[in-house]
This record gives structure tokens, sequence and C-alpha cells, in this order.
């Protein structure tokens, strides 16, 4: 049986189980990374060009890290969402970086999701990318409806009931190594956290923020919690045709949430993210304008727990002190 290797990092959180459902039912056996840790993030750095975004870097270190235990390695080429809606500059390259920088690596499945580019052209991706492991198109449909359904379950799932991918994929899979946070917690304040998946739910980079807020007092929603629908509508209202493929999950989120009238919002950011630049100064724009109290956090890999801890309790406070009259903190570099 082929192995197929699923490095946990970027978009993993989105869509781990529809890729996952996919390879099973061709036959293949699928081979996921374990949780991100301070090997896996070393080896990343250690093949990454110095002005590589953390995101990245601790994707090359999943994939490192996969080398020796699978045949292959899927690694699309996530381009565009939909019309004129366009993904980071380095998750399109992603495959030729991984290739450029781990040559030894096995076989990169490397399909190319471009939706701009109309339904033949993906199916045509997707069943290019189904031929390596059967011939049986009748096959390679039903794994394709199967991946499909069970992706829109997982989404359907976190709105629900009110849970991370973490919490997620640990009732569907099992996720032992994972320090998920309580489920639908009752804390005194209301915090919505906002950022790309990959940061948002890799404990290791984030520094188990979501718990540790969850320990202090505070019920955390994040942009998983709320429908597809509604955050994507609340982009639209906020910003009119969206160009970038996480403007629903970080500007529609802010949108939503100020309406809400959650008690705070925290942004947390890869230091040096191009569209983080744009996306989250509005959110901060927003929260101004709205009176929301808003904390922006950025990481990279030097990036201390200890002085995370200190922000957050000191933001924490001001609310319960304060109330939603606090000016909205500077950039905090953790």
């Amino acid at each position: 049986m082929n192995k197929v290797g699923i490095p946990r990092a970027l978009l993993y959180y989105q869509y781990y189980p529809g890729w996952r459902s996919f390879f099973e039912h061709l036959g293949a056996e699928v081979v996921t990374s374990p949780p991100t840790n301070r090997t896996i993030l070393t080896a990343g750095i250690s093949r990454a060009v110095a002005d590589t975004c953390l995101p990245v870097k601790v994707f090359l270190g999943h994939t490192i890290s996969l080398i020796s235990k699978c045949d292959y390695i899927f690694i699309p080429s996530m381009t565009s969402f939909g019309k004129k809606t366009y993904n980071c500059s380095k998750i399109i390259g992603l495959p030729n970086i991984t290739r450029a920088v781990l040559p030894e690596g096995p076989i990169i499945l490397d399909p190319n999701i471009d939706l701009e580019k109309g339904r033949w052209y993906f199916y045509h991706q997707i069943y290019k990318l189904a031929s390596h492991f059967t011939s049986n198109p009748v096959k390679m449909k039903k794994a394709i409806d199967i991946a499909w359904q069970k992706q829109l379950a997982y989404r359907k799932k976190m709105s629900d009931e009110k849970i991370t991918p973490n919490q997620a994929l640990s009732d569907l899979y099992g996720n032992p190594h994972s320090a998920s946070p309580q489920k639908n917690p009752q804390g005194n304040l209301t915090i919505a956290l906002l950022g790309h998946p990959y940061i948002t739910n890799d404990e290791y980079l984030n520094h188990r923020i979501i718990y540790h807020l969850q320990n202090m007092g505070a019920n955390i929603l994040t942009s998983e919690m709320a429908s597809q629908t509604a955050i994507d509508a609340a982009a639209t209202k906020a910003v009119g045709e969206t160009h970038w493929a996480f403007e629903p999950d970080i500007i529609g989120a802010g949108q939503y949430y100020t309406e809400m009238k959650v008690d705070g919002i925290i942004s947390l950011s890869a230091f040096g993210c191009g569209p983080d630049s744009m996306m989250m100064v509005w959110v901060e724009h927003r929260a101004k304008d709205t009176k929301t109290p808003f904390l922006p956090l950025s990481l990279d890999e030097h990036s201390s727990g200890g002085a995370m801890l200190t922000r957050l309790e000191a933001f924490l406070d001001m609310i319960k002190r304060k109330g939603t009259k606090l000016p909205t903190p500077s950039p905090a570099y953790c």
C-alpha cells in the first residue's frame, strides 16, 4: 500500500479531513507528521532562506520529518479559491520551494488548485492526482464525492459545536499529542482570536494561547466557530469584493465579532506576513471604530511564551478594569 505524507502545517488545519478521506478511499495510507516541536522548527529553519516566513519554515520542518515515512508527500499549489481571489505567493509556490530545499525528499503530489480557471481544470487536476493510485474513473469520482462531504461536515462541526480545528480533529481521529483547550468553557469575558488557522491552531508556535486565555477566564471565539456563510457575508459587507484567500477568516471574522460586541479581539500573526500587514490593520481600525479593545501579537521563531503570557494577563486585566474604554495597544512582539 502506498503511503502519502501530509505535513501538519499551513493548510492542514483547514483541509485535512477532506484530504485524508480522498487518499484513503483511493487505497492509500495517510501518514501525518507529529505536532510542531523544537526539533521540527529547527529542521525547517536550517533549510529555509533568511527571509522565509515562520509558517513556511515550520512546514519545511514537518516535511523533513516525513521523508523516511512515506512514498509521496502531498503539497498542493493552492492558487485561487474563486474569481480574482488569490493565496499567498509562498503557498502557491510551496511545491517548488520544497523541491528546491529538500531534493532528497520523496515524490511530491502537487495539483494546482486554481478555481479561477473553472471546474473542468479543477477536476482535471484532481483526476490526475488520483491516477497515481488507481485508473478506475468510478473510484476516483467516489473518492472526490466522499472527500467533499467529509470536508463540509468538518467545517459544519466546528461552527455548530463552537470548537477549534484541533478539537474537531481530536474528535474525528484522536490526537493525544495536542494540548487542546476545553470545549465550550464558561468564561467571564468573550475574546475573539483572529489569525491564519496555521498560527491560531499550532500550539507550539502560539504557546498554547487558547489554553492560557481560557485559564484566565476568557471564552474564546475563532473564525471556525462562525459559519462560513456568515463570515463570507461579513467580509463582503466590510470590504466588498475580496482578493486574498484568507480575508473571510480575518476581515470577515473581525467584522462579524465586532458586530457581536465581543469584549476584546486578539490578532495573532507571523512576523513579516505581507497579507497580514493589510488585513490585521483593517481589523484594528474596525476595533477602534467600535471601541473594541484590540491586542495585536506578532510571532517569530524567537518568540517567548513568558512574554506572551504577560501581555495576555495585562490585556484581560485592563478589559476587566476599564470595560471597553481602554485605548488600542501598540503592536507587540512576543
